[in-house]
């Protein structure tokens, strides 16, 4: 177990990594401490070969409730150029999370504001509590949702994420679902630790190099023309996988009848609230 300041990280022997927000008396809003504590989080992850998913998820009644007002007034004080460098540490650990090479889960509850939103985007996967709130508050601040708009803007479309971003609505679980924030709705914190048990039990099925590859095949691929071009490089990349060490692996894992040896059964830790 890893703290800190405002963000625990707990990782099994196994390599089930939870990340928590701890700032539960703020709902969990971002700071400079904890931009900054996130991003040692993911670059301590990043390098860690024996994680295999990584779950992010708050402390206390709410996921997260974007930024810190305290922190936005004294960075009004602030000069544009001190300004840029603070948002570019917020932008750059978004960028962090959504480069890790596991699988990463946003496992949300209460709110999900903001930057905290962009967290939840900025994840492979999420799951939100049933009577979870989101909304891109910003523009009723003056603001604009600059540094999380690429992980957003991916994750639920340009229009959407237009109405959302010019309007500041609130919206719930079943609108993020709807939209493709989020990708399932559990009924309570008991079917998101269990939802959390099923996610770990995916993730350590799987073989880690072709998680990885996978994640960055869809980068790759993202709005790219289907051309022969295309078509020539991602047989090569099939071809890759099918003559490396895990393909090989998986394929006689599977004619044998047996758990290939990447898959042992986890032991998923509990980290406090």
């Amino acid at each position: 177990m890893s703290d800190l300041a405002p963000v625990r990280l707990d990782i099994s022997p196994d390599g089930a990594a939870i990340v928590t927000l701890d700032r539960p008396e703020k709902r969990n809003a971002f700071d400079e401490l904890m931009v900054s504590a996130l991003a040692e989080t993911f670059e301590t992850l990043r390098a860690a070969d024996h994680v295999r998913v990584v779950f992010l998820k708050g402390a206390g009644r709410s996921f997260c409730a974007g930024a810190d007002l305290e922190w936005m007034e004294r960075q009004g004080r602030h000069s544009r150029e001190d300004n840029e460098a603070d948002a570019f540490a917020l932008a750059e650990m978004l960028r962090a999370l959504h480069a890790l090479p596991m699988l990463t889960v946003a496992l949300v509850h209460g709110g999900a504001y903001g930057g905290g939103s962009g967290l939840v985007a900025a994840c492979d996967t999420a799951i939100a509590v049933s009577g979870t709130h989101f909304a891109f508050t910003e523009v009723r601040l003056g603001l604009t949702p600059a540094t999380i708009s690429p992980y957003v803007v991916k994750a639920i479309g340009a229009r959407h994420a237009s109405a959302l971003f010019a309007t500041g609505r609130p919206f719930d679980a079943e609108h993020a679902l709807a939209i493709g924030l989020i990708h399932e709705i559990v009924p309570d914190l008991d079917g998101l630790s269990k939802a959390q048990e099923r996610l770990a039990d995916l993730a350590f099925s799987a073989a880690p190099g072709a998680v990885s590859a996978a994640k960055q095949l869809v980068a790759d691929v993202a709005g790219q023309s289907i051309d022969a071009g295309l078509s020539r490089e991602t047989a090569r990349r099939i071809a890759e996988r099918r003559a490396g060490d895990e393909g090989r692996e998986g394929l006689a894992a599977f004619l044998e009848k047996r758990a290939p040896e990447w898959a042992p059964q986890p032991k998923l830790i509990e980290a406090p609230e």
